[in-house]
């Protein structure tokens, strides 16, 4: 096909960010400045975010086989572009500036996430499964890197090696998945599978078992049960804005293929590999609230956390129809910026030159009393996370709720108020830790005037925002509408 003008303006968002990538590589080989790559990095993904306003105005345009940028592509890659420039930020603050800063090479991470962020905007816009291959593996290689970036930290070094091993062994799945469904619909592309699957009337076993393979890819990259084991130990060795970045923006790139595969493909997702979605669904909700209930580790909970709530985000997409697009949307936006919050707490709270970071419950304790507003910001993520309402996460929750009442899934309803019930305890108990007064225990602490640096601000802003959602969520309502009807059709 002719590419024309068209094609290049519906892919600015991804082209400015491979042109940042380039620039951002080319300036720490002519001089290594940490506040120089940072803000080039942060001038880039604006730009990027920026350009997506006239991307609007021409979609849907397919770019080439392999791409298609639509209304949906543009929300999420919107949101990854938003997760990414936070987790720059919070990057930035937890590196430090001069010589009591990060003792390594600091700009490589920018460099690293940048790469990454450009592996899920591919994602969010692949119409192909090589296009989503493509895209994954440039998403996953870069974060292999950044789990281990604490090089002298043996829990990110070990957390690296885990990470890469168990990725490459997920691949292996998603390729031979891949490779079945070509070998049984005869074409790469979704809609293309999705017409060959629905001629058949039902998927034949050959490609049944292609899906089941991809689907294990998938699910290990989602972290749901069973493949979840390598989420918690992966989020604790990690750097805090590294497991910021894969709890937000690479999650969300990865459901949002998923869900394009599935609307184009609708009969991938039905008859047998509907009961498997749903069995995995109800699995991640209990073993991922169960698991995080004693846990004494901020970004273990998290972690664990991380589990359940896509496991609620299954429900959605197994009701696949009426409000289960709006349901996904609304969830996934309000989770990253709940995740962001909470992991935003931590990366202020740490200090990668005085080993691990600080994520220990117990530090915690008491913060209150010496950081007011930054347990009033942690606080309200804490209350996010588990559904309070005047909060954003309790409209996330809403909406998956009536996705799943709507379809009649009343048993996946059942196990979202049950994990529910069972995360508000383990949210309290982060609250109440912040509250108690202990002399003489903290050994980590936020700068005093956390508040007015840059990875502060985005703090506040998204405390903020996660506050204004909960009360007024109707752009977001909207937004999510505009996106999914533009899917749809």
């Amino acid at each position: 096909m002719e590419l024309t003008s068209q094609h290049f303006l519906a892919m600015a968002p991804l082209l400015i960010t491979s042109v940042t990538i380039v620039v951002v590589m080319l300036a720490i080989a002519w001089r290594r400045n940490h506040s120089q790559t940072f803000l080039l990095s942060c001038a880039g993904l604006n730009l990027a975010l920026l350009s997506i306003l006239p991307v609007l105005k021409i979609t849907p345009l397919s770019v080439t086989t392999l791409l298609q940028v639509d209304n949906f592509a543009a929300l999420y890659m919107a949101l990854i572009l938003i997760a990414t420039l936070a987790c720059v930020t919070l990057a930035h603050a937890y590196l430090g500036e001069g010589g009591t800063g990060y003792p390594g090479n600091r700009e490589e991470l920018y460099l690293l996430i940048l790469l990454a962020a450009a592996g899920g905007m591919v994602l969010v816009c692949a119409q192909q499964l090589s296009a989503l291959f493509i895209g994954l593996e440039l998403l996953s290689v870069p974060v292999y890197g950044l789990v281990a970036y604490a090089y002298f930290n043996k829990r990110s070094l070990e957390a690296g090696i885990k990470y890469m091993v168990l990725s490459a062994a997920g691949s292996a799945f998603l390729l031979f998945g891949m490779a079945l469904l070509y070998a049984d619909a005869g074409t790469l592309s979704f809609a293309g599978i999705g017409t060959a699957l629905a001629a058949t009337g039902m998927p034949s076993l050959l490609a049944q078992l292609g899906l089941s393979m991809m689907l294990v890819g998938l699910a290990f990259k989602l972290s749901l049960v069973p493949f979840h084991l390598w989420t918690p130990d992966v989020y604790e060795g990690a750097p805090a804005p590294v497991a910021a970045f894969l709890a937000t923006a690479s999650k969300v790139a990865v459901f949002a293929v998923i869900v394009r595969l599935f609307q184009l493909s609708p009969v991938a997702s039905s008859g047998v590999l509907s009961t498997v979605l749903s069995l995995i669904a109800v699995a991640s909700i209990v073993v991922g609230n169960l698991l995080a209930l004693n846990q004494t580790n901020l970004k273990r909970l998290l972690g664990y956390s991380s589990i359940a709530h896509f496991g609620y985000l299954l429900i959605a997409l197994v009701a696949s129809k009426g409000l289960a697009m709006e349901a996904i949307g609304v969830y996934l936006v309000t989770y990253v910026i709940t995740s962001l919050g909470a992991f935003g707490v931590i990366t202020l709270m740490s200090s990668p030159y005085n080993g691990r970071d600080a994520d220990a419950l117990y530090e915690y304790r008491g913060l209150f009393w010496r950081r007011p507003y930054l347990t009033a910001v942690l606080t309200v993520m804490m209350l996010s996370l588990a559904g309070i309402p005047l909060t954003a996460g309790f409209i996330g929750k809403f909406y998956v709720m009536a996705a799943g009442v709507e379809s009649g899934l009343w048993w996946l309803v059942g196990a979202l108020v049950l994990g529910s019930a069972i995360g508000l305890f383990y949210y309290l108990r982060v609250m109440v830790t912040l509250y108690l007064m202990e002399k003489n225990l903290r050994k980590h602490d936020a700068p005093m005037n956390w508040e007015q640096r840059t990875g502060g601000v985005i703090l506040l802003a998204i405390a903020i925002l996660a506050f204004v959602l909960g009360v007024y969520p109707q752009p977001l309502v909207d937004l999510v509408q505009h996106a999914g009807i533009s899917l749809v059709g």
